[in-house]
């Protein structure tokens, strides 16, 4: 009699893969977080944006280009470990996953979809390159992407953590290019940004991958209405929702943490000034 009743699952997902050759252990240098942020001016800013333009900002585009200033103002934040040394990147890169369905196991998987140099673009210009790497993800036209996941279907489970485990080895260790492999350049940024309030989340902390290298994860939540104190102590409705970060302690302390929750905060609180004038030529 076993001590478990037990079926095997069958069919996974490429994530759900990957998710198991990831993590073996709860020993890690993660620290958590969570901030508030004043969401009014924001999402006015959005509205506005919209209307305009005729994109579809979203908070997590926001969000992605704020990170630029982020991390301009803490470059130390910018950073991986090589060899247990701290190594500064020159690009600012934002992961964000995607949500998607195998289609060989109709399983959901998830995917994601990088932006690169985003000190260097405007906030339309991060609208429509993450519209159109996302479009281009969910339909599954991304070759090298789509390369990597078959790749994982066909590794058998005891091998995937040693096969995770090299390729961060020889593409963060030693920094190899490894797209001839069918592994893209530079796939996961400087930060992992997910939103979970679009599932209905309010609140959610998300863990690190080490293969990734990665140090900053940062899970969005829902926004909401709460009562607050306003001017002269009256009691108004405001919108707000909650960042919840997870870090690498071996990269980023609470000073790096308290400088980066003042910048966030600023770009929120006044996004005509940060994120720049909204350009009134809609898209043909």
């Amino acid at each position: 009699m076993p001590n478990l009743e037990l079926v095997r699952k069958q069919n996974l997902s490429s994530f759900r893969r990957i998710a198991i050759g990831t993590w073996k252990t709860a020993y890690d240098p993660s620290v958590y977080g969570a901030m508030k942020l004043d969401m009014d001016e924001a999402l006015r800013y959005c509205d506005e944006f919209r209307e305009k333009t005729g994109r579809r900002l979203t908070i997590t585009h926001m969000i992605a280009k704020a990170i630029g200033g982020v991390l301009e103002a803490m470059p130390d934040a910018n950073a991986i470990i090589r060899f247990n040394r701290i190594y500064l990147r020159k690009d600012i890169a934002v992961f964000f996953q995607v949500a998607l369905t195998d289609e060989s196991s109709g399983e959901m998987d998830l995917s994601g979809a990088t932006v690169h140099a985003l000190e260097t673009k405007t906030l339309l210009e991060v609208v429509d390159e993450f519209q159109a790497t996302v479009d281009k993800v969910r339909a599954q036209k991304d070759e090298a992407l789509e390369q990597t996941r078959s790749s994982f279907k066909r590794i058998p489970f005891f091998l995937l953590n040693a096969v995770l485990n090299t390729i961060g080895l020889l593409a963060y260790s030693f920094n190899l290019d490894l797209r001839w492999a069918g592994i893209p350049q530079d796939p996961f940024g400087s930060v992992m940004v997910t939103n979970v309030g679009s599932l209905g989340l309010e609140e959610a902390y998300v863990p690190l991958v080490p293969y990734s290298r990665v140090p900053l994860l940062l899970a969005l939540g829902a926004v909401n209405r709460e009562p607050a104190v306003g001017e002269n102590d009256a009691i108004v409705i405001k919108r707000t929702m909650k960042v919840f970060a997870t870090f690498d302690h071996r990269v980023l302390d609470g000073s790096h943490a308290a400088t980066m929750s003042k910048t966030l905060r600023a770009w929120f609180h006044d996004p005509y000034t940060y994120f720049g004038e909204i350009p009134t030529d809609k898209a043909d």
